[in-house]
């Protein structure tokens, strides 16, 4: 028996859920951007007070670990290990990735259809991975180029269903009739309960002190747009 705090910001979509026993009790939404730090705390309070649960109930924090936004994964990941330092429970991590192919799985598409999510990255790059039905990763996290080729390898073979928001620029590029595109999908908190149950089951934790969210690529600030900084 567990209850866990699901917390998923890795991209412009904020998503929240209290789960038990890996079914959603309590879930939060918000896409307006950049407005994770502001609304975080304030959502995770306000489900655990809609749920009857106070910060003492919990048994663990999961927390998407990416690939995706830079900012948002450090404001998800600061989140999650400060209520595990404060309440000393495990921080489970899970790959944004996993848990939008297991959303995706839940179109009805054959059970012999692959699931690619994509992450917008820049230009025409994503951050993508292909899965099976069960969830089973068939080809690794990687930053793709996207263009008519990328996936004519597997969609030559199978169907292929594309979700993310990397997924709406590839639409125009990706003209197999085996490409499938679920428009309006984004990562889900819901979607992370059942694989932080799973992996709250099996006792795969995180090192609080030491977790880093998994970037993929190295992060580069830009120039601080200050008259006078530089020349």
């Amino acid at each position: 028996m567990s209850l866990i705090l699901n917390i998923e910001t890795a991209t412009p979509v904020l998503s929240l859920a209290l789960a038990k026993d890996g079914k959603v009790l309590e879930s939060r939404m918000n896409d307006t951007q950049n407005s994770h730090a502001e609304n975080i705390t304030v959502f995770i309070e306000e489900m655990m007070k809609a749920a009857g649960k106070s910060f003492d109930d919990l048994d663990a924090v999961a927390v998407s670990k990416g690939p995706g936004s830079y900012t948002g994964l450090r404001i998800g990941v600061s989140t999650a290990k400060g209520i595990c330092y404060a309440k000393e429970i495990p921080l489970i991590a899970i790959s944004t990735l996993q848990s939008m192919a297991y959303g995706l799985a839940k179109e009805d598409v054959g059970a012999e259809a692959l699931f690619c999510p994509m992450i917008d990255a820049r230009r025409m790059e994503v951050y993508d991975a292909v899965y099976d039905k069960d969830n089973k990763m068939l080809r690794d996290v990687e930053a793709t180029i996207v263009d008519e080729k990328t996936y004519q390898a597997l969609l030559e073979k199978k169907k292929v269903v594309f979700g993310g928001n990397g997924a709406g620029k590839c639409k125009e590029v990706i003209t197999s009739e085996n490409a499938i595109f679920v428009d309006g999908f984004h990562p889900s908190a819901g979607d992370m309960a059942p694989l932080s149950e799973q992996a709250f089951q099996e006792e795969k934790f995180e090192d609080v002190a030491y977790f880093e969210p998994f970037y993929l690529k190295a992060y580069v600030a830009g120039k601080p747009k200050v008259k006078g900084l530089y020349s």
